[in-house]
């Protein structure tokens, strides 16, 4: 019988030492291997290691058949945040076309879905997202990379529906947070004033 191995993750690691501490510390001498596997499965949140290892194991036959998650590079999607002021508009263009491209998402979930927008109306939505000025760039860029569509005569534009990366996704989200967060603040300091 082979054996399989039980993946091990906590959300707090300054947790799991201070539980750990004092599950060590009721003891009077060292615990035995199932004893200590008992003891960070339940730092961890379980009650038990059999609850750990049937969590992993329902985890293994849901998941089999799909495909792993991209990573995401939290690193990528600060340096990226920067590029955005703290209402989430797109402050500078990046140099990079790597860079360029996960911005452009960023513009891209903003727009409304599976609706026509005129050429001023994409315009409109393209220079309430931004602060440098150009527009016309990204409109263009958002075109060329395909995630606009429009008539061959230039007059009817759509979102096109595609699964951004990884990367995108927690820029967007980290965005959507920051300019939550922003909003908040500033009517917490309005009633503030007010009173």
């Amino acid at each position: 019988m082979s054996k399989t191995s039980v993946p091990f993750a906590t959300q707090d690691i300054s947790a799991l030492a201070r539980s750990l501490r004092e599950q060590l510390g009721d003891r009077d001498s060292a615990p035995g291997h199932v004893e200590l596997l008992n003891m960070l499965a339940r730092s961890a949140g379980y009650r038990n290691f059999q609850g750990l290892r049937a969590q992993a194991a329902a985890h293994d036959l849901l998941t089999r058949n799909q495909a792993a998650p991209a990573p995401i590079d939290y690193e990528q999607v600060n340096r990226l945040a920067r590029y955005f002021d703290a209402k989430g508009l797109l402050a500078n263009w990046p140099a990079k076309s790597s860079l360029q491209e996960v911005c452009l998402w960023v513009l891209w979930s903003r727009m409304p879905s599976r609706k026509k927008l005129t050429e001023e109306q994409l315009n409109q939505h393209i220079r309430a997202n931004h602060l440098f000025g150009d527009h016309a760039l990204l409109r263009r860029q958002l075109f060329d990379r395909g995630l606009i569509s429009r008539t061959a005569d230039g007059r009817e534009y759509r979102r096109v529906e595609r699964q951004p990366s990884a990367e995108a996704l927690a820029l967007i989200r980290h965005l959507a947070e920051r300019r939550s967060a922003t909003r908040s603040a500033r009517t917490n300091s309005s009633e503030r004033r007010a009173s």
